[in-house]
């Protein structure tokens, strides 16, 4: 397997595209080692080797190293994607949902993120240890999607208006924290989204 070699960005001297087609490459090779790495956690390893990271993604380990120098550098970059990932989904969701079923769907999503730290557990302490990530900024970032959902239902009428995010937000953590295993627990899970879910909905009034 031969290693990528991935240029400083404009080190290219014969014009742009060449330095575009660096960048590119760069960026794809980054993804494809979140991925890998994502994989990697899901499997429940005690602690997965950089080594089978860089081969899963199909790159060298010194391109590896190029993006992630350390292991807490990885684990804190694929934490965040998935939290961007999640934050993310809010406005799609809406695109293509009303609020209420947008909101569902969020959840479910929200259950992948936790599934995700859960499987990075012992990789991520050292990640909060060091203040790299902490538990505000996360939470500050999931009310700010929840908000945006619970906004679009107070316009249309569907969802009360007088709902706070964060309180959506430390309801749902706390359904996972009494929940030891998502797939074991999906049914009681399942209740207390219907519950949430029934707690945030307008009352219709019978005219």
């Amino acid at each position: 397997m031969s290693d990528q070699t991935e240029a400083v960005p404009g080190q290219a001297k014969a014009g742009q595209e060449p330095a575009r087609r660096t960048r590119a490459d760069a960026e794809r090779n980054r993804a494809r080692l979140l991925d890998a790495a994502r994989a990697a956690f899901a499997t429940g390893q005690a602690s997965v080797p950089l080594d089978q990271v860089a081969r899963d993604a199909g790159v060298g380990i010194g391109t590896l190293y190029r993006h992630f120098p350390t292991r807490e550098a990885l684990v804190e970059a694929l934490y965040r994607k998935e939290l961007d990932d999640l934050c993310a989904s809010a406005p799609a969701l809406l695109a293509t949902r009303p609020p209420e079923a947008a909101l569902r769907a969020w959840l479910d999503r929200f259950a992948g993120y936790v599934a995700a730290k859960r499987e990075m557990a012992d990789a991520l302490r050292a990640v909060f240890a060091s203040g790299a990530v902490t538990i505000s900024q996360s939470r500050a970032r999931l009310t700010a999607a929840v908000q945006l959902i619970l906004d679009a239902g107070s316009a249309d009428g569907t969802l009360r208006a007088d709902v706070r995010a964060e309180d959506v937000v430390a309801i749902t953590v706390g359904m996972f924290t009494a929940t030891p295993s998502i797939e074991d627990g999906r049914d009681q899970l399942e209740r207390m989204f219907g519950l949430l879910l029934d707690a945030v909905r307008r009352p219709v009034r019978a005219e």
